[in-house]
């Protein structure tokens, strides 16, 4: 269950009266809910969708337990990506979390975040690796870092109803990088869907089964790294079999499947990128 937050903490949160909040809640502008006493309470992932709507900005964020958020004029700038590489090597974990949240409350999609600046970072930060500018420890301190970023945004995301379309993914044994995959779980459920990353280095079995289990509407892969292309392809074709036993849409993406890889594979679809991920799961299911 959800955290429940008094007006009163939500209003000294977003600089306001307590009334004025209360006010709104009673026009329907925030969503609450009563108490058996008759009191007013908001979940967070409610008063953040009104932030969003509103483009209030928070004040105090501490009340609601965030990170420090700038004001808006400051939130969305051309050099989002610059601040977001450079804090990510320097493992500063707050500055992360204070630009993905600015973004978020600027009304920018999780598509457009993950597309325009997560993306683009992350490959920095592996070419910087790659090129030995990088020790191993802040390649993966930067994805530990963000993983945990991406969890606390999560939980401030409006919850999904049961009544939704299932999709489930993650990614095979030797493939450990999370931050893909929680992506594509998160910009799912922005569309609607009630998605779930299974993990990383997951078996080729377990992956069936999971799939035999949930039936879900939509399998995803990604796919970061690949220890043996042999051994790859020999596990996806299982979990692809298995999908299409149970006439599951398989979808595939990430930048270790280059075009050699590709063409030895079967899918549903392949997406080079988040948003085209969102418009294939909208094709597949448009009243999500």
């Amino acid at each position: 269950m959800k955290d429940l937050l008094t007006p009163k903490q939500v209003a000294q949160a977003i600089g306001v009266s307590e009334a004025s909040l209360k006010r709104w809640c009673d026009k329907g502008l925030v969503r609450a809910t009563r108490t058996e006493g008759g009191h007013r309470r908001l979940t967070l992932d409610d008063v953040m969708d009104f932030l969003r709507r509103s483009g209030r900005p928070i004040v105090s964020p501490e009340v609601l337990k965030l990170p420090p958020v700038r004001s808006l004029s400051e939130r969305v700038s051309a050099r989002s990506q610059d601040h977001f590489v450079d804090a990510l090597i320097q493992g500063d974990e707050a500055r992360v979390h204070r630009i993905v949240f600015d973004l978020y409350l600027a009304k920018q999609s999780i598509c457009d975040i993950g597309d325009r600046v997560i993306a683009d970072t992350f490959r920095q930060i592996g070419d910087k690796w790659e090129c030995n500018e990088l020790e191993p420890y802040e390649e993966r301190r930067a994805c530990e870092i963000f993983g945990r970023v991406l969890t606390q945004l999560r939980s401030v995301m409006p919850s999904i109803p049961e009544t939704a379309p299932l999709a489930i993914g993650g990614t095979l044994e030797g493939d450990v990088y999370r931050v893909p995959t929680m992506l594509v779980e998160l910009v799912l459920r922005e569309s609607g869907w009630r998605a779930e990353s299974l993990g990383t280095g997951l078996p080729a079995p377990t992956l069936c089964a999971a799939i035999r289990d949930t039936k879900p509407n939509l399998f995803w892969l990604s796919v970061s790294h690949i220890p043996s292309v042999p051994q790859f392809l020999e596990h996806y074709s299982t979990i692809y079999d298995t999908a299409q036993q149970q006439q599951i849409p398989v979808v595939v993406g990430g930048r270790a499947l280059e075009q050699s890889v590709r063409h030895e594979m079967s899918y549903t679809a392949f997406c080079d990128n988040l948003r085209h991920l969102v418009n294939f799961a909208k094709s597949r299911w448009p009243t999500a």
